[in-house]
């Protein structure tokens, strides 16, 4: 949206002319546009770091999408919680005062319980078996379930396994994890999953997570190697335990009114920046994954191996329960699209 051409200093300053202007402001900032310039600005906030492959990918993004609409669609972007955290994000979205975010699936279920699918421990076998289902028409049809909620999803990232961290107790197996306080994202699913293993689930958000480590108002967390990397939280919690028990990706949401306010051809922009960006970001992600697991390790964390077994076998009536469930139809649909090298996997 193009801001009016006007100028408050050519005009005499009265309460009713202040008051516009106060309030034209305030419009600009509401719909992600900034005077003077006549180019549509988009406002993006997340609460990962600027080194994050995700936000990396959103700056690509931003480049492509002003490349592509020759200036005339612009995209803001403002990481580390500036602008609030996941839940906050995407409520901005909802009522159109923000343009974009990226969350993790996990607080989604909240608004579109769909997206519980994501966290259903060990409901895919490796990365092939995720990226066929994120790439399926299945997958995409999950990603526009947002719609109903005032949001749509333009695209996936990828955000690798998540798997638990702790402060004192190093975890081998799900016994291991019996009487600690795990911080975990917003989700009825991912608490249970949490409860099944023999944890307390405890929600905190993302930028309150280091304090609550710290003041060990929670023992652990769990989450990928990059994010556990660059929040710090290596430097509080000592032990990382590679069961990766979920693959929850990251979703890109734009507002359901900002969508609909953009013409055809801007919509078209914008997708075709999203898409590339995506894959960017997967080729991005998996070298993050092993520095981020380099650096910790050079700073003294412990990096344990688990048998995954032992974690597969806590969760089978959680998944039993499921299939009877809402998700069950995706459930059945995610394991038809398993193929035979991904069955072995899951054995070993």
């Amino acid at each position: 949206m193009a801001a009016p051409n006007r100028d408050c200093s050519e005009r005499p300053l009265t309460g009713q002319f202040l008051l516009t202007c106060w309030l034209l402001i305030g419009l600009f900032a509401l719909f992600g546009c900034e005077a003077p310039s006549s180019a549509t600005q988009l406002r993006l906030g997340h609460s990962l770091d600027t080194q994050h492959p995700v936000h990396l990918a959103m700056v690509h993004m931003q480049a492509r999408l002003t490349e592509l609409s020759g200036g005339t669609l612009e995209l803001a972007i403002y990481p580390n919680s500036q602008l609030g955290n996941e839940r906050e994000l995407i409520e901005l979205l909802q009522i159109g005062s923000l343009a974009m975010t990226k969350v993790s699936a996990s607080p989604l279920e909240g608004f579109v319980p769909s997206m519980g699918l994501f966290n259903i421990p060990y409901l895919f076998d490796n990365k092939v078996h995720f990226f066929r289902f994120l790439d399926s028409d299945l997958g995409q049809a999950l990603l526009l379930e947002t719609e109903k909620v005032g949001l749509r999803g333009l695209t996936y990232y990828d955000a690798g396994a998540r798997s638990f961290y702790t402060n004192d107790r190093p975890v081998k197996s799900p016994s291991d994890l019996e009487g600690l306080k795990i911080r975990v994202q917003e989700s009825a699913t991912a608490m249970s999953m949490v409860s099944a293993l023999g944890a307390s689930p405890t929600p905190i958000a993302w930028g309150e997570l280091y304090t609550a480590l710290q003041q060990g108002v929670v023992d652990g967390a769990e989450n990928n190697p990059p994010s556990y990397h660059l929040s710090r939280h290596f430097e509080v919690s000592r032990y990382y335990s590679l069961d990766e028990h979920t693959a929850v990706p990251d979703v890109l949401l734009i507002s359901q009114f900002v969508w609909e306010r953009l013409s055809t051809q801007e919509q078209n922009w914008l997708q075709q920046a999203a898409d590339e960006s995506s894959i960017l970001q997967r080729a991005l992600w998996s070298q993050a994954e092993l520095d981020a697991l380099n650096i910790v390790q050079q700073h003294g964390v412990t990096i344990i191996y688990p048998d995954k077994k032992a974690f597969r076998a806590r969760v089978v009536n959680m998944q039993l329960d499921l299939i009877q469930g809402p998700l069950g139809s995706y459930i059945q649909q995610v394991r038809s699209m398993r193929s035979t090298e991904s069955k072995r996997d899951v054995t070993r």
